[in-house]
Formats: C-alpha cells, sequence, structure tokens
C-alpha cells in the first residue's frame, strides 16, 4: 500500500480547505470501500481527510415535510430512524438488503453515493478498464459480464453501480447538497450521476474537492406505500443482479402516482421514468404492469450473457407492483 496521509476534520470548511486543490486527496467516510480500493491499488490517495466527526449524523424534518438527512449518518442508524420506516419504507429496505450489520454501522450516506462499481475488471488493477485508465478498453465487452449493465451502456463502459440506497433515493427525488471552497451547492440526483459516454472515468457531476454534506427527500406521500426488492445470487450480503424501488398509490382501481427505480442494471440508479409514464391513469393490473416494463426496457442493449436481466426486471416490477397494490386495496 502507498503511504498516505492522514487528518481528522472537525467542521465543514476545515474539511474542504483541506482537500482543495489537491487532486490526490480523498474524504473518508466509513471507508468500506474506499479503504478495500486502497488495498488493491486502484486508490491510491496522498491524503485521507476523516469527516466522520463533522456534525453531519442527523435525519431532520424540512419545512415543508420532507427529510433530511446528514452525510455521516451511518447505514444502519437511516435504516432504523422511525420517520425513514414510516414515510419512505423502501429506503430503509433497501439500506438493510445492501450489507451486513457490522459494515452498515460504519458506511455512511455520502460514501454510499461515491462507492465505486464492484466490476472484476475495475478492481484489478493488471487488467485494462475505461474507468480505471481511460482509453484502455473495457474487456467485458467481450468477456465476463453476466452483472453488468443493459441500460445506458456505451463501447467504453457497461459496469453497474452497486448502491442498494441509490436506488431508493432515485426513485423519491433526492437532492444531493455539497459545500465547496466556493460555497454551497446541489444537486438533484437525476443530475448527480453523469452518463457513461466516452468518459466512464466521470462518474459524478460533483464539482472538485465538493464534500457531500446532505441530501434531502422532498414530501412524497406516495413513498409510504413503498418497497425495495433485490435479487442476488446467494441470499446473503451479494450485491444485487437486479433491484427495484417502487412506491404506488391506487384509487379505485386506477393509478394516480408511482415511483419506479431499478439497480444492477445500469452506471447509476436507474429512474425508470417511461415505465411511470405508461402507467399513470391506467387499470393498476398485471398486464398494465409488463407494458410498462417492457416500455422502460424496449431500449436496453444486453450482451451476450446477461440478456437475463431483462426478464428479471420486467418480472421484477410486476411482482413488486401487484403487491403494492394488493396493500392500497385493502
Amino acid at each position: 500500500m502507498r503511504e498516505f496521509g492522514y487528518q481528522r476534520a472537525y467542521d465543514v470548511s476545515g474539511a474542504v480547505a483541506l482537500l482543495d486543490g489537491d487532486g490526490e486527496a480523498r474524504f473518508l467516510g466509513g471507508g468500506t470501500n474506499l479503504v478495500d480500493l486502497m488495498k488493491t491499488g486502484v486508490e491510491r490517495p496522498a491524503l485521507l481527510v476523516d469527516v466522520r466527526e463533522l456534525p453531519l449524523n442527523r435525519v431532520e424534518p424540512t419545512g415543508d415535510g420532507g427529510l433530511r438527512i446528514g452525510a455521516t449518518v451511518t447505514n444502519s442508524d437511516l435504516a432504523a430512524h422511525p420517520e425513514v420506516r414510516l414515510r419512505y419504507p423502501a429506503l430503509a429496505q433497501a439500506v438493510l438488503a445492501g450489507a451486513s450489520g457490522q459494515l452498515r454501522n460504519m458506511a455512511t450516506v455520502g460514501g454510499n453515493l461515491l462507492q465505486r462499481t464492484r466490476c472484476g475488471y475495475f478492481t484489478d488493477v493488471t487488467s485494462a478498464c475505461n474507468k480505471r485508465n481511460p482509453g484502455s478498453g473495457c474487456p467485458a465487452l467481450t468477456g465476463e459480464h453476466h452483472n453488468h449493465a443493459i441500460l445506458g451502456t456505451s463501447d467504453h463502459c457497461v459496469a453497474t453501480h452497486p448502491s442498494d440506497m441509490g436506488v431508493a433515493l432515485a426513485a423519491f427525488d433526492a437532492v444531493v447538497s455539497y459545500e465547496t471552497a466556493d460555497g454551497p451547492g446541489e444537486l438533484p440526483l437525476a443530475d448527480f450521476y453523469l452518463p457513461v459516454g466516452e468518459t466512464p472515468h466521470l462518474e459524478t457531476a460533483l464539482p472538485p474537492g465538493a464534500l457531500i454534506t446532505g441530501v434531502t427527500l422532498p414530501p412524497t406521500p406516495v413513498a409510504a406505500n413503498s418497497r425495495y426488492r433485490k435479487v442476488r445470487e446467494r441470499a446473503s450480503y451479494a450485491f444485487a443482479i437486479g433491484s427495484i424501488a417502487a412506491a404506488l398509490d391506487v384509487q379505485d382501481g386506477v393509478v394516480r402516482d408511482v415511483r419506479l427505480a431499478f439497480g444492477a442494471v445500469a452506471s447509476r440508479p436507474w429512474r425508470a421514468r417511461a415505465a411511470e409514464r405508461a402507467l399513470l391513469g391506467t387499470a393498476a393490473d398485471a398486464e398494465n404492469f409488463a407494458a410498462a416494463a417492457e416500455a422502460e426496457l424496449a431500449h436496453a442493449k444486453p450482451l451476450p450473457h446477461n440478456g437475463y436481466k431483462v426478464t428479471l426486471m420486467r418480472n421484477l416490477v410486476v411482482a413488486v407492483l401487484s403487491e403494492l397494490a394488493e396493500e392500497a386495496a385493502r
């Protein structure tokens, strides 16, 4: 491991100042992803700025009825928070599906959003990878790709984003707050992750040196009837091969509001807006749920060994929305 410096920050401005202008410095939250990547040589920071002591560890109501989640709130505390469980249950379920209890006790909300892909070619420094070494190629296109992306891909990268939490946040229109040396800023989660295009090494729209300070969930009544479902290759603590965060409001058998986001199918949490549009005002039944899924997946571009994800995601949409429709009818 490369030698590196370590400094602990106690206020936001001080943390940002420590990183300002230093391209080889990184913020350190729980370290559950960054430290692993340092061990393998993928990440080689010269300085770690520990932000765990910053006063960003609270979940608080906003004036308009939403929730603000501090960046250093642990995944365990987020999943256990009574307001999250009551008003955004899919978010609590997503966090609980994401990792072991020990990891959830360490991992932070800000770090979860910034975790990097688990693609085997990315994490192997002996392999080519456009995300790690721009212009070197993407071996996954012709190699091992059974758990790679089917939506929003390019010839430069087909890796998936691993976050479960991010999928639920995408469904509920979360907004990411950050601080830079020039002051605060905000990014809707829909704009937070950059499309792959020809520059997969550019992953987020955060300005250089920006520190995530929190995530705001707007008031979303439909979120109270929501669910997160994750499919994985083993029953415990594995990354998804497909997941869905869904919320549904049904009145008199008709879909009045719906939120859908997919995980493990793209380089970012994938908001299924085409499916949402197809469902609004239709009967809440399996036939329409399947048609909506088809509308979203019509532009999927599976590779030879991951085409199963198209069927998997269609089935997930039908199953989860059917369950939510039954609950709404009770």
